[in-house]
């Protein structure tokens, strides 16, 4: 089929230019996407005994996990004080965890999950509750899980923290945390968060703070009580872009709050913050109880032995978690809690990753 357009048209030249652009650059003509949808099946009943521990999945077979989070429900009486979670970490089946040598150790994972763990009290009402971070996207369209491990904490109110870092020519856009062995009933991960790999940052023990842009490093931090095990393991997980993407269509934003407390016993915190419209799309969002100023100093660990995570999740803005199927949250939330000890300084951290693919910036 020929076609014929008089000299001078400028309604002809602009379809010529429009069809070029539409053969010669792919993608040129349409524009570029990011949809996230929650997937959580529920509670899955555990641990009910002390020094053990439960696991959870959130699985999305058709398409790719960005992040997640755990929400460990621990009823409202002493025996609360004993649950929390265990880690939160990508899965290539639901099952199988990446825990050998450190690297990039999966692609494309479809699956979140999380695992709670129970210290010297326990419950029949303690359950666990993953949820996945379901990311759809025509630029981003595989991903890569970089872990990273260390030895410890292994002595008693002490911590142990470990960096993973995306490869170059690639963008962060979730991570994860997870320690055990669960029979080490007050070992937990206390922490998981974007930061950068730089001197700024000293390399990943510094956080990220509210506003910061491009993050390429996932921390999670070891706490421990008064137990003690030379076999305590913490990991750090990386979820990452692969390199074959344009980066200057890709921007990721942190925010960042940080909140006062749980300081009395047997008490917990909650702390919210979100991505707005302008940001992105919320992909991600990390946790932490600590000593506080985790932004601007080394992050240091509560004094007591007893604080921990109980959840770190995609949540409304008042800090309901939302349901499966939900479809591009705007916030995360972490809830923390004391244990069975007064905790006085510390501090409950949030952060949410929001991610930007279509105006980016000049890196």
């Amino acid at each position: 089929m020929s076609t014929t357009i008089r000299r001078g048209s400028a309604t002809g030249k602009a379809l010529i230019l429009a069809a070029l652009l539409t053969v010669a650059v792919p993608g040129a003509a349409y524009a570029k996407t990011v949809d996230v949808t929650v997937v959580t099946p529920g509670a899955t009943m555990g641990p009910a005994t002390p020094f053990t521990g439960v696991s959870s999945h959130a699985d999305f077979p058709d398409g790719l996990v960005s992040g997640g989070g755990a929400d460990q429900a621990i009823g409202n009486d002493e025996m609360s004080n004993g649950n929390h979670v265990m880690g939160m970490a990508p899965s290539a089946d639901g099952a199988t965890e990446y825990v050998d040598t450190p690297g990039v150790v999966g692609t494309d994972p479809t699956h979140w999950m999380a695992f709670g763990g129970s210290g010297s009290r326990s419950s029949d009402a303690f359950s666990t509750t993953p949820y996945a971070l379901c990311l759809q996207s025509n630029l981003i369209r595989h991903t890569q899980v970089v872990m990273n491990k260390a030895n410890g904490p292994t002595t008693g109110l002490s911590s142990k923290l470990v960096t993973a870092t995306c490869p170059g020519g690639t963008v962060l856009i979730g991570g994860g945390a997870r320690t055990t062995p669960a029979s080490v009933g007050s070992l937990k991960p206390i922490a998981g968060f974007p930061t950068f790999d730089d001197a700024a940052h000293h390399f990943g023990s510094i956080a990220a703070g509210d506003g910061e842009r491009d993050p390429d490093s996932w921390t999670a931090v070891g706490g421990i009580g008064g137990g003690r095990g030379a076999d305590n393991m913490t990991y750090a997980y990386a979820i990452c872009s692969t390199a074959d993407i344009d980066l200057k269509h890709v921007s990721t934003t942190v925010h960042f709050t940080e909140v006062s407390g749980p300081n009395t016993a047997s008490t917990g915190q909650t702390a919210t913050t979100g991505c707005s419209r302008e940001e992105g799309r919320l992909v991600s969002g990390g946790a932490a109880i600590s000593g506080g100023n985790v932004t601007t100093t080394d992050f240091s660990k509560a004094t007591s032995g007893g604080p921990h995570l109980n959840g770190s999740f995609p949540s409304d803005a008042a800090g309901t978690p939302v349901g499966d199927g939900d479809a591009n949250p705007s916030y995360w939330t972490a809830a923390t809690h004391s244990g069975s000890s007064p905790s006085q300084g510390s501090y409950s951290d949030v952060w949410a990753l929001c991610l930007d693919v279509q105006h980016g910036h000049k890196r």
